[in-house]
């Protein structure tokens, strides 16, 4: 009997030759041919069939062999900021898990989150969510916050395989992200955004506006809620016999040391816009003078075992999709074609606000969040005429978009803080799933009312 993932793999794999011979209204012969290999290479990841960097692997094979980019093309991910923020995140959580930072930190908070198991995961978000005020690289937050909600995890006895630990680290995962779309120059997507926005429509966005316009609904709200559900899909209890924190082990001075430099990089992260140092690079920075084996917060063995390659594969075949259905003209394509279905009408607020809060949503599932933007910025002054709002209004609508995630591969930096746990990423997906469908539900509807309040529609 066929399983429900193996027909959904099965189902792609028709569309995808049904696309490559016939290409669908609109596409040409090699965008019919690319759109197909993005569908298997989206079932891939989505059912979990095989794992993240095989997928990615058949992604960057079919495009090169069957000639639909060039290796330059395919492999331009691997210079992005991104994966070396990656390779920055899992150097800086190793040298925090082996000098005994982490479980120090751990051991110190211990008393406050300690207390029940809801504490635990309460207090994490909000440690995930305070940091995306002063950093800038989601990355980054997770590369810092990992080790020690892992490390304080230990202390309280949720051991490897366990809802609670894995709740720990889905927590962190999503802490670290989602909460900060809310924040404008907290998220890559974001970044884009505003970006494209001032380069092609003479836009600015005010700092203290879009905080307000988004983190009432999709940050607090937001928040409250997958606390909820990760509690609700991974309950665990503390046990009594962890309630004290273990002895913790390392040299205090080289702990202290490591406590130096990373707030040294934290204070580089919060002000990157005073320097204009790509948060990456002061990743790569501090990972150098952490790798030097002489001062041994990441002697060469513990290199080797903490760089997890198929994570940096899995996170460069995301970037290189959205790459690819950006450059190939396919996000266009996809978001004509939904803009013809979703029902807009010049007068009806809700139905518009839906609307476009759907076409983002559903851009975003192929051009993955980071690519949505791109697309997206330049039809706003042509969604404007249509709906009756403004171009800016347009233009945050985005924001529901790209923060409204249905699959974990659409946003890197969940599945990079995941694989820094040392977690599978399968159980993100009844996070997002649901996430997706009380977001739908519930929360817009919220947050047209906070728009209506503010005047921004």
């Amino acid at each position: 009997m066929i399983r429900f993932k193996e027909a959904v793999l099965i189902i792609a794999i028709a569309l995808a030759a049904w696309a490559s011979i016939v290409p669908p209204g609109g596409m040409t012969g090699d965008q019919g041919m690319t759109f197909g290999i993005v569908l298997v290479t989206l079932a891939l990841w989505g059912t979990g069939l095989v794992p993240g960097y095989v997928a990615s692997s058949f992604l960057f094979v079919a495009l090169i062999l069957l000639g639909l980019s060039t290796p330059q093309e395919v492999f331009s991910s691997f210079s992005s900021t991104a994966i070396w923020l990656v390779v920055a995140g899992f150097v800086i959580g190793a040298a925090i898990t082996h000098s005994g930072l982490g479980a120090r930190i751990g051991a110190l908070s211990h008393s406050h989150l300690s207390k029940s198991y809801a504490a635990l995961i309460g207090g994490l978000m909000v440690l995930g969510m305070a940091l995306g005020f002063v950093m800038p690289s989601s990355l980054g937050r997770a590369a810092v916050l990992v080790p020690i909600g892992m490390a304080l995890a230990d202390t309280l006895g949720l051991d490897k395989g366990s809802l609670g630990r894995t709740g720990v680290a889905v927590i962190i995962a999503i802490g670290t992200n989602m909460p900060s779309f809310a924040i404008l120059p907290s998220n890559i997507p974001n970044i884009i955004m505003s970006g494209v926005a001032e380069q092609s429509l003479g836009l600015n966005f005010s700092y203290a506006d879009y905080l307000l316009l988004h983190y009432p609904v999709l940050g607090l709200l937001k928040s409250a809620v997958i606390v909820g559900l990760v509690l609700y899909f991974f309950p665990a209890r503390i046990e009594e016999a962890a309630s004290d924190a273990a002895p913790v082990k390392g040299s205090p001075r080289r702990q202290l040391a490591l406590l130096a430099i990373l707030l040294i990089t934290l204070g580089f992260w919060s002000t990157d816009q005073l320097h204009g140092i790509n948060a990456a690079w002061v990743g790569l920075a501090a990972s150098l003078v952490l790798m030097v084996p002489q001062l041994g917060f990441v002697p060469p063995p513990v290199f080797k075992s903490s760089v997890d390659f198929s994570m940096i594969l899995f996170v460069a075949g995301a970037l290189t999709l959205g790459t690819v259905v950006n450059t190939s003209g396919l996000g266009d394509i996809i978001a004509h074609a939904v803009l013809q279905v979703l029902p807009f009408r010049e007068g009806s607020d809700f139905l518009n606000f839906m609307s476009l809060s759907l076409l983002g949503i559903t851009t975003s599932i192929f051009t993955t969040a980071p690519g949505m933007p791109a697309v997206l910025t330049p039809l706003a002054p042509e969604l404007a005429q249509t709906t009756g709002f403004s171009t800016s209004a347009i233009l945050m609508t985005q924001v529901i978009g790209f923060s409204t995630i249905l699959f974990p591969y659409q946003v890197g930096p969940l599945i990079v803080a995941m694989g820094l746990a040392g977690e599978s990423t399968r159980p993100l997906l009844r996070i997002t799933l649901s996430l997706f469908v009380i977001t739908l539900l519930l929360l817009l509807p919220l947050d047209f009312l906070w728009w209506k309040a503010l005047g921004e529609i």
